[in-house]
């Protein structure tokens, strides 16, 4: 077997292969002999009939079963030769077997060298999840609106009732409970980027492109299928896809430089997941144990 690598940027390698026809034959070999035990030739019980039969009549199938065992092997032996160990599965190409000679080409891209440095310590900003009376009133108003209600409408007890509250009183209570619910969340999203935002300051690194496409594209079936959800037609979700597509690729390209710092993390903190535990979601706890606390204004 022949290997040779090509240096496309910082981190993508193209792998060259050229299997020779001795062993393109032996896998071609094996192959057919696994197929001769199970085929069904007219005239011949299974097993029985001649190679030459089966492989006039499975060659297709033997030729695809010989790529899909081959190029897998050779594959693992070119890295292992080279040294390479890629971040990501391969993207294979430029498949040909040309008298009896297998070539094709894998391209793969390598794990960056992520350094991180301060990362304990950041100092993370803490929004109150109080609700004032003023931001209940806007609620109260936009409920009103929400029903058709006249907006000098009194709410009291009777309209209360009408929404399965015993008292008005009870009625503000439960909404802000959920004010309250809608802040924190929204203030736990707000902390998770802020700790994002201040790691990624501190590290610069080139990414692997084909984790940003896999990431990217993801991000764009999310975004259509949301739109869908909405009742947007094919044409609207083409044309908004399109108008989002800078905006969702610099999205997907932050998700995998924050998630390869994260990893880098963990395995300077021995921070190991067990059972179902989330690797993100155990990192981010750390830092923001780590954390610098401080309240908003």
């Amino acid at each position: 077997m022949k290997v040779s690598v090509k240096k496309v940027d910082a981190l993508r390698r193209e792998m060259n292969f050229e299997v020779p026809k001795d062993r393109v034959a032996k896998m071609t070999g094996d192959v057919l002999a696994q197929i001769v035990k199970h085929a069904k030739i007219p005239g011949f019980r299974p097993g029985k009939a001649p190679k030459n039969l089966v492989e006039s009549a499975h060659g297709k199938t033997a030729k695809e079963e010989m790529l899909k065992n081959l190029i897998p092997e050779v594959y693992q032996e070119g890295l292992a030769s080279e040294k390479i160990s890629p971040i990501d599965l391969p993207m294979i190409d430029k498949v040909e077997l040309k008298e009896g000679v297998l070539t094709f080409r894998a391209t793969v891209d390598l794990r960056p060298d992520v350094d991180v440095k301060e990362y304990k310590g950041i100092k993370i900003v803490k929004k109150s999840a109080d609700v004032t009376d003023e931001e209940l009133g806007k609620t109260l108003d936009f409920f009103k609106k929400g029903r058709g209600l006249d907006e000098n409408t009194v709410l009291d007890d009777a309209f209360a009732k009408s929404v399965g509250f015993p008292t008005l009183e009870e009625f503000k209570k439960a909404l802000k409970r959920n004010l309250e619910f809608d802040k924190e969340r929204q203030n736990r999203v707000d902390i998770e980027n802020q700790l994002v935002e201040a790691l990624l300051k501190k590290a610069e690194f080139p990414v692997p492109a084909s984790l940003v496409e896999r990431q990217f594209h993801g991000r764009i079936e999310e975004f259509q299928n949301r739109l869908k959800q909405y009742g947007a037609k094919e044409d609207a979700i083409g044309k908004k896809t399109l108008e989002a597509e800078k905006e969702i690729r610099e999205a997907a390209e932050k998700d995998v430089r924050s998630y390869l710092i994260l990893q880098k993390i963990a395995e300077k903190e021995n921070i190991v997941p067990v059972k179902d535990e989330n690797l993100t979601v155990k990192v981010m706890e750390f830092l923001l144990k780590e954390a610098k606390w401080q309240e908003a204004a």
